[in-house]
């Protein structure tokens, strides 16, 4: 059994298969989180993340854009960050919606921010970073969709 990824990695007692998440490790993450930063957030609706940003909002998430390029406007509603620092209310998941390269300085950041989950959209893994998250106490999920995840899992949808 798979300890809570709000618990610090001393007490977990398995470590996380990255190429098999079990259905109650991603539930449990998407139960329990209410604010996102989605990093890369995008105001084009033709992006993936403009949809995800929206999903996520409609499901009774908080949802936070940071995207430096877009950084002062805002996306459905809500104000556009440069950085996840720049955030002045507690993160609990980071959302990454950037390419693999990319990742790992977003990881570092939520680490600093003290963000309980980092997850990495499909096509995105980083298991440097990964293990970098999991031993400053962060949950991780790489190369998966929340809202592909909360569709597939109905214990996990929140609205």
């Amino acid at each position: 059994m798979r300890s809570s990824p709000n618990e610090p990695p001393a007490s977990r007692t398995a470590e996380v298969d990255h190429d098999h998440y079990d259905a109650p490790y991603i539930a449990g993450i998407l139960a329990r989180v209410k604010t996102i930063a989605v990093v890369g957030a995008s105001a084009n609706p033709g992006r993936p993340s403009h949809g995800v940003m929206r999903y996520l909002r409609n499901r009774g998430y908080r949802v936070i854009p940071v995207n430096p390029n877009e950084a002062g406007g805002t996306i459905h509603g809500e104000r556009v960050f440069a950085s996840l620092a720049e955030i002045a209310e507690p993160i609990d998941m980071v959302d990454i919606f950037r390419r693999t390269e990319a990742a790992g300085g977003v990881v570092d950041e939520a680490i600093a921010v003290r963000a309980k989950v980092v997850w990495m959209q499909l096509g995105v893994r980083d298991d440097a970073a990964a293990k970098r998250a999991e031993a400053a106490g962060l949950a991780v999920v790489m190369n998966r969709c929340p809202a592909i995840e909360l569709e597939r899992l109905p214990a996990a949808r929140k609205a």
